[in-house]
């Protein structure tokens, strides 16, 4: 599935020219020409939609008719349709900008990216990484723009991500999702448009990325995941031009985690081996913990098990060095019981179901200080581990309890959860599992 053309869809918007109306302007300036075109709307939709380029110097004329509409001289690279690479001139932070304005407004209008597109694969979903790590760094991010901003500006931004943040993790990312979508076209578009010096800039693309990165987590949730990947990937150049070493490593931290989700087990580790080496001295213990909490649930999935202890020592080292009040607001999701849940999780795959149900119950012992999702996520695990070791009636219960929390929730991620512990219950043929099986059936709106 080919890649819609996002670019040429915002800039068209922008200019204010309609599909037939473009069609119409091509066909006037190739009128005079020895073969002029007859191009209709039906074309430019596809040029949209499916990413096609037409033949001659169409591209080149498309760029004459809208830069002056908007503004600005165009290139190929400007308007998606660069025939090689050496079309496409070294991404400059504005053009950078003008791609994450063109994905979220593609989003909002529901054109980008839908269920089953396909991610980013091999070299290229490395490459967005190596580019942050990387030089060259922007030396200056200020720029000229219609309005000016301040601080306050960009405290407006710190202030909605975390009302999103919250409504996440209340309802879930499927809900959440278009609202933020909205808020990041009519209230972060305009100020990446702005007027502001070296400093304020710095601190706008920070919080800037704070909402596109939690975009990219909702959309991950709502198994969105070929948009999710775009908007981390985006999240991590805005990491990049605010110079936060540490903003950068929890982006990564979440590209490694979709990562896992995929069964891409050698990425997640080379995306936490980076973060970690890049990012040294910058992380918080918070996000050092989870870095090495993912490879350690990494190396169990491969069956590396000398190294998935190592790196559970390590996330334990680094998680007695938390203090909440001094984490950055992003890593707030690191909450007491995380590393024992995770490292149940990591056993359990490696088949030590003893150590692995320890883990699960401490957790869950400190789950009243997390949020929901959290605890359905720890009830989750306790029960997969209680079923595998075919004690039912306290796998069941659990299994309950993790129903309880997940209650008018919309989220995928949690329902592939409520999948896997249907999946290891129904094994067993008892009264309690069809009741639990049917409540779980009923609850998710699913035909008993």
């Amino acid at each position: 599935m080919s890649e819609p053309n996002i670019l040429l869809d915002a800039l068209l918007a922008e200019a204010g020219i309609s599909h037939a109306g473009m069609a119409a302007r091509i066909n006037k300036a190739t009128a005079t020409a020895r073969r002029p075109t007859r191009y209709d709307h039906t074309a430019v939709a596809r040029w949209v939609r499916d990413h096609a380029i037409p033949r001659g110097d169409v591209p080149e004329i498309i760029c004459e008719i809208i830069g002056p509409k908007v503004g600005r001289v165009l290139a190929l690279s400007d308007i998606g349709m660069a025939r090689t690479a050496g079309d496409a001139c070294e991404m400059e932070l504005p053009k950078v900008v003008d791609q994450a304005v063109a994905l979220w407004r593609g989003d909002l209008g529901n054109k980008v990216f839908p269920v089953g597109a396909s991610l980013i694969e091999g070299s290229a979903a490395i490459a967005p990484v190596f580019e942050w790590e990387n030089p060259p760094y922007e030396i200056d991010v200020s720029q000229r723009g219609p309005r000016p901003l301040s601080m306050d500006d960009v405290q407006v931004l710190k202030d909605a991500r975390g009302r999103y943040e919250q409504m996440y993790r209340r309802v879930g990312g499927i809900p959440v999702r278009p609202r933020l979508v909205a808020f990041l076209n009519t209230g972060v578009t305009p100020l990446l448009r702005g007027s502001h010096d070296d400093e304020i800039g710095r601190r706008l693309f920070r919080a800037a990325g704070g909402l596109i990165a939690l975009a990219g987590i909702c959309a991950y949730d709502s198994d969105r995941q070929a948009l999710s990947q775009r908007y981390l990937f985006h999240a991590l150049r805005m990491a990049k031009a605010s110079s936060n070493l540490a903003f950068g490593g929890y982006v990564i931290a979440l590209l490694a985690n979709q990562a896992m989700a995929q069964a891409k087990y050698r990425r997640v580790l080379q995306y936490c081996e980076t973060a970690l080496r890049a990012a040294r001295g910058y992380l918080s213990p918070a996000l050092a913990t989870d870095l090495h909490i993912l490879q350690a649930k990494a190396y169990a999935r491969v069956g590396d098990r000398a190294s998935c202890h190592a790196h559970m020592r390590l996330s334990e080292a680094t998680a007695g060095q938390i203090r909440q009040g001094e984490e950055p607001p992003e890593t707030g999701y690191v909450q007491p019981g995380l590393l024992e849940c995770q490292h149940a999780e990591a056993l359990r795959r490696l088949g030590d179901l003893t150590p692995a149900q320890e883990y699960a119950e401490e957790a869950l012992r400190s789950a009243s200080t997390c949020h929901l999702r959290g605890q359905a996520h720890r009830q989750a695990t306790l029960a997969l581990i209680l079923a595998e070791r075919g004690e039912l009636e306290q796998a069941v219960s659990t299994a309950e309890s993790m129903l309880d929390c997940t209650e008018g929730m919309e989220s995928e991620r949690l329902a592939e959860r409520i999948e896997a512990v249907m999946t290891a219950l129904s094994a067993h043929d008892t009264q309690p599992v069809k009741a639990f099986v049917a409540r779980a059936r009923q609850q998710a709106g699913i035909p008993l």
